[in-house]
């Protein structure tokens, strides 16, 4: 993406009759317009009777997005509304299908586009926030975890702002619990969840339809988990934190103290595998997600089972780690580290043909894996 996107627009005195649409305001011509340029083109060629209304659109877009506090902005939000009405509409499903193809920079620039053309409209807040979710654990997926990390921040600035509603907007809560669930903060998840919860004890079941009575009951199967768990325990977090950033000696002494005193939690379990495993201590991580898998709840991970295969990869235990694989796609088809590696073990047993099967079906999911892409590439 352009480092500096308003680079691409210019300013200009229009015509006093110049009209954009029917329906459009009457052009104010003391006030300049931003125009998107076009390839290859600069202010001083410009001619204005080739300027298109749609450069004109596209330019306004763009100065909303990364210039909102522009003095002219409401003036160009009145003519953007005035000459495309469904423009609200149109950006938000352009947004939407480019996220889900992971197209993430021109994403993005939509999604700024629509926040500038409506920036009291706390509902894009909240996709915005999703949006950034997202693509942080696109990127943390693909070891790009600097940039996974940013985009996590951003993603918990839209969701503070987006739980800041007035009216107050439950959803906002619910995603903010799992996003919170992920760094694996179980103390702030419980709170959103919570928060959910209250916000909607007052709607009945016709009123909140079968999604809100699903989010309802995951919300409070949530929070008893946490509860149960003891998971708002300051060792846990403290140990996730310091595995996480590259402490994971530190991390194994917190998490083990844990365990002492919560020994049937199958994340504490996990945690310490990890930990062990980012150590490339492979057996005595093995054996930690063994002990995962007895704890309740520890068997219903693809995560804790893509770990463990990994371990097995690295024990020579290529046949049980397959296996193991196997279970964890039935968990979770469409998650891409399990169909990867995968396709690594495929290699290791020598089966090109089968292996470059996986690291297609990976790029079918997201078309952006560099792991699959470099596979591909040596196959």
């Amino acid at each position: 993406m352009n480092s500096n996107p308003l680079s691409s627009v210019y300013f200009i005195q229009v015509p006093e009759n110049l009209k954009l649409s029917d329906n459009a305001l009457q052009i104010d011509p003391k006030i300049k317009l931003p125009v998107q340029k076009k390839d290859g083109s600069d202010s001083e060629s410009l001619d204005i009777s080739d300027i298109t209304q749609e450069q004109i659109l596209s330019g306004i877009l763009t100065v909303l997005a990364y210039d909102s506090k522009n003095e002219h902005a409401d003036y160009y939000r009145k003519i953007m509304n005035d000459a495309r009405p469904g423009i609200k509409k149109e950006l938000a499903e352009a947004a939407i299908l480019k996220t889900k193809n992971e197209n993430w920079d021109l994403a993005e620039e939509i999604w700024m586009a629509l926040k500038g053309l409506s920036p009291e409209d706390k509902s894009i807040v909240l996709n915005i926030a999703l949006f950034f979710d997202q693509k942080a654990d696109s990127y943390r997926n693909n070891d790009l975890n600097d940039d996974a990390d940013a985009y996590d921040e951003l993603a918990l600035k839209y969701y503070t702002d987006a739980m800041d509603s007035n009216p107050e907007i439950p959803d906002a809560y619910f995603n903010a619990g799992f996003y919170h669930l992920k760094k694996r903060n179980y103390s702030e998840g419980k709170s959103c969840f919570e928060s959910y919860l209250a916000l909607v004890s007052d709607l009945n079941d016709k009123e909140l339809g079968d999604n809100g009575l699903y989010k309802k009951e995951r919300a409070q199967e949530i929070i008893d988990k946490i509860n149960n768990r003891n998971l708002e325990n300051d060792r846990f977090h403290n140990a996730y934190e310091l595995i996480a950033n590259g402490q994971e000696e530190q991390g194994l002494e917190e998490i083990r103290l844990f365990i002492r005193d919560n020994p049937a939690v199958w994340n504490a379990w996990f945690l310490l595998g990890w930990g062990l495993r980012r150590l490339e201590r492979f057996e005595d991580a093995k054996q930690a997600f063994y002990k995962a898998r007895e704890c309740e709840g520890g068997d219903e991970s693809a995560d804790t089972l893509n770990e463990l295969a990994i371990c097995q990869m690295e024990t020579g235990e290529i046949d049980e780690a397959y296996e193991t694989l196997k279970e964890a796609l039935i968990l979770d088809g469409d998650n891409t580290k399990v169909i990867s590696n995968l396709g690594c073990l495929c290699l290791k047993k020598g089966n090109k043909e089968e292996a470059k099967k996986y690291f297609q079906i990976v790029l079918e999911i997201d078309p952006n894996d560099r792991i699959a892409k470099a596979q591909l590439e040596s196959l």
